[in-house]
């Protein structure tokens, strides 16, 4: 790992991720994968692509639905493993050096559940005297799971499925954090990210009045190729600098907003220095 990495991150421990994550799974639906499975299987990661299939059933599902019934079929794949399992969504945007990136999370912890590499609205609980962060997030765009928390996620997909049905929107990844809590899992943030959402506005969220675009507040380096939002009949790089302008803005006020580190969590912990540490260093970068 070079030295940028080392010093700006004292997050978890030198484990690095290739060595720790059994299968990346990509999941995809019509969207092209082979750029994204070349970066991933030369940082040393073992791919499959698992693309949905359309089913004449699915014309009345809502999207978020169909999008869980992705996820499922992943964490049903991952409950085989013996490792934990990296599930990227296609749009999802790694950046250079993803594999020597560390694990978030001590290896040798029985009870992990989650551990996001990619967050969206994340807030930080607690950080460890090695430097894991507990923490929480909404949004599958990448993302660690480990065997059993696959297992109780598959009962949370059945929970939703007949709680909410299949053409109701549900945002279910919402609930993954305190679902995996209640069953006594800790889940855990990056430091910062480890990749970027290249994706296109998503209408569903907007009409059920959530922010329709989401960006990686503050990413590790480099990406490893330009995200689909930035493509060039989009604007190229002056879209891709606008939009990485705005996510780091948006990062630092929800920091200065106490949204990422709430007041109660630093007034409730036995190391509030260590907390506040955390989240102001991880902002210390002049990565766009």
């Amino acid at each position: 790992m070079n030295a940028s990495l080392s010093s700006a991150n004292q997050v978890s421990n030198s484990y690095q991720l290739v060595y720790f994550i059994g299968k990346v799974f990509i999941i995809a639906y019509k969207e092209p994968t082979q750029q994204l499975e070349e970066v991933l299987k030369k940082e040393g990661f073992h791919c499959e692509i698992l693309r949905q299939e359309h089913q004449p059933e699915y014309q009345t599902y809502s999207r978020s639905y169909l999008c869980l019934m992705n996820h499922s079929r992943a964490w049903e794949k991952a409950i085989q493993e013996n490792k934990p399992t990296l599930i990227v969504e296609a749009d999802f945007v790694p950046v250079v050096g993803l594999g020597k990136l560390p694990l978030p999370f001590n290896p040798n912890q029985q009870n992990v559940g989650i551990s996001w590499i990619y967050t969206c609205a994340s807030q930080v609980y607690s950080v460890s005297d090695e430097g894991s962060a507990e923490g929480f997030s909404v949004s599958t765009v990448a993302y660690i799971v480990t065997p059993l928390a696959a297992k109780n996620l598959i009962e949370l997909a059945e929970e939703i499925r007949v709680k909410s049905g299949t053409d109701t929107y549900s945002s279910w990844d919402s609930d993954i954090d305190k679902f995996l809590r209640v069953k006594s899992l800790k889940n855990y943030i990056p430091f910062r990210n480890y990749g970027e959402h290249g994706g296109l506005p998503n209408l569903e969220h907007y009409k059920n009045g959530l922010s329709k675009t989401h960006r990686a507040d503050v990413l590790y380096g480099k990406l490893a190729f330009k995200p689909f939002y930035a493509c060039e009949e989009r604007g190229g790089k002056e879209n891709f600098v606008t939009a990485r302008i705005q996510a780091r803005l948006k990062g630092i006020a929800r920091l200065l907003l106490g949204k990422f580190l709430r007041i109660p969590v630093i007034k409730g912990s036995t190391v509030p220095r260590r907390l506040i540490s955390f989240a102001i260093r991880r902002q210390l970068s002049f990565h766009l």
